[in-house]
Order: C-alpha cells, then sequence, then structure tokens
C-alpha cells in the first residue's frame, strides 16, 4: 500500500490511497493488450460464461480476484460486450434458415439505414450484414417453413421500392466456431 499526497485545492488537503497489489503479472492493474491470461479468459467464458468467477479462476489456476480484476478490465475495454444463451431455432419454431442477399438502389447513406432498420425490425430476420461486391446486404433468416420463407421474400422484402435483387439460399447445415481466439499481430 502507497499512500500519496496530493496538493491541497482547499484548506483541506486530500490523501489519496493506491493500493497496488504484486501479482504473477506485475505490480498494478492489467491494462493494454490481451496476454495468455486475458485470451484463456475470453476462451473460458465463451465455452460456458454461466460459470463463476471462482470456478474460471480455478481453471485457469489464477487467484478469483485476479480473474475479476481482469474480467473487469476486458469488459472495460469492449473485449468482452455482453452474456448470452445459445438457443435451439427449431425450438423456436425456426426450422428452416436462409441467407438472402439484396441489392438497393439508389445507394447512399439514408438508404442504406433505412434499410437496415426495416430489415432488423423483422421478427424472422436473425441478423445483417452490409457488405461489398455485388451485392449490398447479406440477411441471415429463420422461419418456420418455405412458404414462410417465400411470403417473407414477395410480401415484405420485394415491396419495398429500393430493391432490385433479392436471392435466397436454404441453409441445410450450419457449423459454428463456439470459441474465438485473438490472432496475433502482424510484426512489421
Amino acid at each position: 500500500m502507497f499512500l500519496v499526497r496530493t496538493q491541497p485545492k482547499t484548506l483541506i488537503g486530500t490523501l489519496i490511497i493506491l493500493r497496488l497489489r504484486r501479482t504473477k503479472f506485475g505490480i498494478g492493474r492489467h491494462h493494454g493488450r490481451m496476454d495468455d491470461i486475458d485470451s484463456a479468459i475470453v476462451r473460458e467464458l465463451q465455452r460456458d460464461a454461466r460459470q463463476t468467477n471462482r470456478e474460471l479462476a480455478g481453471k485457469l489456476n489464477i487467484a478469483p480476484s485476479t480473474c475479476l480484476e481482469r474480467v473487469r478490465a476486458l469488459r472495460a475495454r469492449g473485449v468482452i460486450t455482453g452474456y448470452r444463451a445459445t438457443v435451439d431455432l427449431r425450438a423456436l419454431n425456426r426450422p428452416v434458415q436462409a441467407l438472402l442477399t439484396v441489392r438497393i438502389r439508389p445507394m447512399n447513406r439514408e438508404v442504406i439505414e433505412r434499410f437496415k432498420a426495416f430489415l432488423t425490425s423483422l421478427p424472422e430476420v436473425l441478423s445483417v450484414y452490409v457488405v461489398a461486391g455485388g451485392d449490398d446486404f447479406l440477411v441471415h433468416v429463420a422461419v418456420p417453413d418455405v412458404d414462410r420463407l417465400h411470403a417473407l421474400l414477395m410480401d415484405r422484402i420485394f415491396k419495398r421500392r429500393e430493391v432490385v435483387d433479392c436471392r435466397s439460399s436454404v441453409i441445410y447445415q450450419h457449423v459454428a466456431n463456439d470459441v474465438v481466439e485473438p490472432l496475433p499481430a502482424e510484426r512489421s
């Protein structure tokens, strides 16, 4: 524990107490780039975000206080943006998934933002990507059946004035990488 006396701004002086701990990661709080411990924390939380801090610390062989401090720092730095439940789309009456590619015109920010807002308001839409290349949007949808997919395309998407083309690809299988690892920085 260090005592730091600051210059008084008023008649009453200010005393600040800083508590710095020596850990195997050095003295003080951890900031900056992700190291191996941060990467391990992120990896483990992606595998199971419901585990307690004590369980997580035990898996990583670090003190619970260090683990909690690291998780808080990862959230503060925006590395961890939230915790979600993974759901079975079939259990939510959405067994049919498709990717839609959409082209719009005229191509300007206002039209893009308006169309993006329209898409995200549709209950069938899982995610929207604004992309470069021949298409302008890639849209992931999940619906009860192909009739509902057809209705979505004909009654909602193609009715929009800005839509000049839309193609759909039904997804037969979906495989996701549940744990995303940080990539090493390139050295110049």
